[in-house]
């Protein structure tokens, strides 16, 4: 069994990370998933959330969204939707685009379907402050 998985954390966009870790947790279909080296393969299905992973005793996180993760042999992959660093984060734009999800929620008046997109930027911009506030009490 290896000591540390290799993380790779993949957008449309760009890669995002790829770097050997000791520990991963991210936010899964069902709730949280911690992965540690030897765990069993599995594909989730990501929901919007942090992901936080461990080098060397210090945690680190990032903002994750849409996607699925993928556990294969000490291989972490992350083929997320939507990815960033806590430092290119702006607090306050989470916060607005927060505000203006909720003002246009409380508001809505068509169908589920027509809601998801709504909710999914919600979740984003709780996700963010989330983060945010994590960061900034280090």
């Amino acid at each position: 069994m290896a000591e540390r998985l290799q993380l790779d954390v993949i957008t449309p966009e760009r890669r995002l990370l790829s770097e050997a870790v000791d520990a991963v947790t991210v936010p899964g279909a069902g709730g949280e998933l911690g992965i540690l080296p030897g765990h069993t393969p599995l594909i989730s299905q990501l929901q919007t959330g942090v992901l936080s992973y461990t080098q060397g005793g210090s945690v680190r996180r990032l903002l994750v969204s849409g996607g699925f993760v993928e556990v294969i042999s000490d291989r972490v992959s992350v083929l997320a939707d939507l990815a960033e660093h806590p430092e290119e984060i702006d607090a306050a734009r989470a916060r607005t685009e927060r505000d203006d999800a909720e003002k246009r929620l409380g508001a809505f008046t068509g169908t589920p379907e027509e809601m998801t997109p709504l909710r999914t930027e919600l979740d984003r911009a709780n996700a963010r402050l989330q983060l945010a506030a994590a960061e900034g009490s280090r």
